[in-house]
């Protein structure tokens, strides 16, 4: 494999390819890249010291995926675990696959990026980044695959409550959670609801004296056996594990496409199995949904809450857990109190507010001289942007597991590097067609969509979408699958060194 080049009499490190973050997406795509183009250098780009992304973020007492690890997992590495894994067992499995595949040697940790630049001329990427002893460090690259992430892993979304300065316990984000923190024997109080208070809820109730969930309104939780019934019949009769990652990966991703049609079609019988399962798990045929367990929207309208064993559930029935659905209205010196008059006492506070959306890991862009307002691009397919060469950018599902977008861009950005060589093309970028003059564009996914908070309040950043296929983020892996592998990357949406694929720009709309 190439090896990254210093040119001569400079500072300046040259690669073909740079990847940036260290983090499953990064991981995975640095993977693809040597298996399907070993002729091309690379380096990634990590701003902590330690690879692990979101997983080495995120310290808070229980913190594990929400997503089965059978398709959050590789498709390359089987999963062997359990499907619902720790953060320290992902970590495990990253380091591997980091290890098995000598990607440690390309990694270059903390490195944060200042700047990329990119210039028509040279057809060349500059990026300039920092390291914590000062240095500056500059790099040119023919390619930038951004493998960030998509929110702020250092300042997490914390509301500016009132009276916060007049409470006497401890106030933490989740997001910035110490794990030497002894909350045994403690009051604690979690706001929010979501994936992160889900996960968090039931491992303070272990230890803790009791824990309050403040929620503005509620989330609905799917709740199951953290086993997989196929993976555990497949082992039992001798197959080998990467044929039951295979099987049991093609099984959950066909449960999860009917289960997500059923949230649009039918959405209140969904909730009825839902609630089924509930009352599975904690033996209580009349566990009160109401008001704290009855969402307001559909279900997968946002991020369905995964629940193994119906752990937040039983907690609630051993009087461990209980809820107040309301809206906050001060903070007092022992803890808060709603606007509907309620007092919750707290030693210790745990905002689970979600994130703070940052385009880009917050990094300036420029082409050409000139800043890159992201909000003013119109995205192709969730990876590209108009105006914007040579880059390809990963945002995985948030209805299905994140790394199965990782393995589809992987192969996608692998085949276009492959067709430009072929083509002898040093530049590469999309444009819309003539069929997309006139074209209605809008934020980058619908309100009744898929509607986060952190989503709704960082769509102003995000890029614009079409009313396409190729010009939209759908969301959609199951469409997906079928799609981008099949792009013509002669198809007229691509130009390259500046001519549209099968016309010249200038008779382009």
């Amino acid at each position: 494999m190439a090896t990254a080049a210093v040119q001569a009499g400079s500072d300046v490190t040259h690669i073909d390819v740079l990847i940036v973050g260290a983090g499953i997406s990064g991981i995975g795509s640095a993977y693809h890249l040597q298996e399907q183009c070993p002729q091309r250098s690379y380096a990634i780009l990590e701003m902590k010291d330690t690879f692990g992304g979101t997983w080495e973020t995120h310290k808070y007492p229980g913190v594990r995926s929400d997503s089965d690890l059978y398709t959050f997992g590789y498709r390359f590495k089987p999963w062997v675990g359990t499907p619902i894994a720790s953060a320290d067992e992902i970590l495990k499995y990253m380091g591997e696959v980091i290890e098995e595949n000598g990607i440690a040697p390309h990694i270059r940790y903390g490195h944060r990026i200042t700047k990329a630049s990119w210039d028509s001329k040279t057809n060349l990427w500059t990026v300039e980044a920092s390291t914590r002893d000062g240095a500056s460090h500059i790099f040119t690259c023919n390619f930038l695959w951004m493998c960030q992430g998509y929110y702020d892993h250092e300042k997490p979304y914390m509301p500016d409550w009132p009276g916060t300065e007049r409470y006497k316990g401890q106030l933490v984000h989740a997001q910035l959670w110490d794990p030497k923190t002894d909350y045994t024997g403690k009051k604690i109080l979690v706001i929010g609801s979501g994936a992160t208070a889900a996960t968090v809820i039931p491992a303070f109730a272990e230890k803790a004296a009791h824990v309050t969930m403040l929620q503005r309104s509620p989330t609905y939780f799917y709740c199951s056996e953290n086993k997989n019934e196929l993976a555990d019949k497949l082992r039992a009769g001798g197959i080998d594990e990467p044929t039951i990652h295979r099987v049991v990966r093609a099984q959950i991703m066909h449960d999860q496409d009917v289960m997500t049609k059923r949230c649009i079609d039918e959405p209140d019988a969904v909730f009825e199995d839902l609630k089924a399962l509930v009352r599975a798990f904690t033996g209580k045929e009349d566990f009160p949904f109401e008001p704290h367990f009855t969402p307001k929207y559909r279900p997968w309208q946002q991020r369905l809450a995964f629940c193994p064993e119906g752990d937040i559930f039983r907690a609630v029935v051993e009087g461990k857990v209980s809820a107040v659905t309301d809206e906050l209205e001060t903070f007092t010196e022992t803890g808060v109190r709603t606007k509907g008059g309620v007092e919750i006492e707290a030693d210790i506070i745990v905002a689970a507010t979600g994130f703070n959306l940052l385009m880009m890991g917050g990094i300036p862009f420029e082409v050409d001289g000139q800043p890159v307002d992201w909000h003013e691009t119109i995205n192709y397919r969730g990876m590209m942007f108009t105006g914007v060469p040579n880059m390809v950018w990963v945002m995985g599902y948030f209805r299905a597991s994140w790394t199965l977008r990782v393995d589809m861009l992987g192969d996608f950005v692998c085949n276009l590097l492959n067709h430009m060589d072929q083509k002898g093309a040093k530049r590469v970028e999309v444009a819309l067609r003539e069929e997309d003059h006139n074209m209605p564009l809008g934020d980058w996914i619908e309100n009744d969509n898929f509607n986060p908070s952190y989503l709704m309040r960082g769509l102003k950043h995000m890029p614009k979408r079409g009313d396409k296929p190729e010009w939209r983020h759908n969301q959609d892996y199951w469409a997906e699958r079928g799609e981008i592998p099949k792009t013509d990357l002669e198809g007229s949406e691509f130009l390259y060194d500046g001519v549209r694929a099968g016309k010249k720009v200038t008779e382009a709309a």
